[in-house]
């Protein structure tokens, strides 16, 4: 045996030939788990403190829709408790801080489960973490400027016969559960690239049960858009049917080969 076969360090030899490096023990993994834990929780924070200081400029901006609607005489948004104004401003800063730190919160996620990883799969992590929050800040987008201003719109005209008094927190709500909805159905093409690495999904497959995939969509755009017409819950199916298509043509693309 030569000298330079010699000295060749196990763990580089895993990771030229494409094998996952040596296993983690259980108190390893929990000391990373913490680690990435805190450092998300710090990025949280610091973007939350950080929308805080405008939380009441950002309120304006995300219920303006709902506002512009408003007739010229009607009252303003109401609150009905004293802590109210507090607790909605805390939640609006905590949303924003989300959105704002989802880069990092979608990097020390993927950095957690990186080492159980081989070397070649460890490239995608950034255009993987890239894509994620892309997706996820533009389907938080897509309710915001899409389908939040159409519902909105749909619900204070079938209430035109009456005097309109919105709450701030009941309307934030609604809005929170549309932004964080539309949010997550978008991050369906990253869930369907790890679904089609691990080979649980197939392109193939993903095709053959289109036809149930479009009824699905459907319900889950019903459950999302609490509105009672078809016109409204399809304006959030088709970007949900596009986006399931995208995740045949990944799932093909990724998925292992023979």
């Amino acid at each position: 045996m030569s000298e330079d076969t010699a000295t060749v360090d196990p763990v580089d030899a895993q990771e030229s030939s494409g094998a996952p490096l040596p296993e983690m023990s259980l108190l390893e993994h929990l000391t990373e788990l913490r680690r990435r834990v805190v450092i998300s929780v710090i990025a949280f924070v610091v973007a939350m403190l950080a929308c805080w200081a405008i939380s009441d400029r950002i309120y304006e901006i995300l219920t303006e829709p709902v506002v512009r609607l408003l007739p010229a005489d009607s009252d303003r948004l109401v609150f009905l408790s004293l802590t109210e104004p507090f607790v909605l401003y805390l939640k609006v800063a905590a949303v924003a801080g989300i959105f704002l730190s989802s880069p990092v919160l979608i990097y020390q996620a993927w950095m957690f489960v990186a080492p159980g990883l081989y070397r070649r799969e460890r490239f995608y992590a950034v255009p993987v973490v890239f894509a994620s929050a892309a997706c996820f800040i533009l389907g938080g987008l897509f309710g915001y400027k899409v389908l939040f201003p159409i519902m909105a719109d749909f619900f204070l005209s079938l209430g035109g016969d009456f005097r309109q008094l919105l709450t701030v927190n009941n309307l934030f709500s609604f809005l929170l559960r549309t932004l964080l909805g539309c949010a997550l159905i978008f991050e369906w093409p990253i869930v369907v690239f790890f679904l089609a690495r691990l080979g649980l999904v197939t392109a193939g497959g993903m095709w053959r049960n289109f036809r149930y995939s479009i009824l699905i969509i459907f319900i889950v755009a019903a459950v999302v858009t609490p509105t009672p017409d078809f016109a409204t819950q399809t304006i959030l199916a088709i970007p949900m049917l596009m986006l399931y298509l995208a995740g045949i043509v990944i799932a093909w693309a990724v998925q292992p080969r023979d």
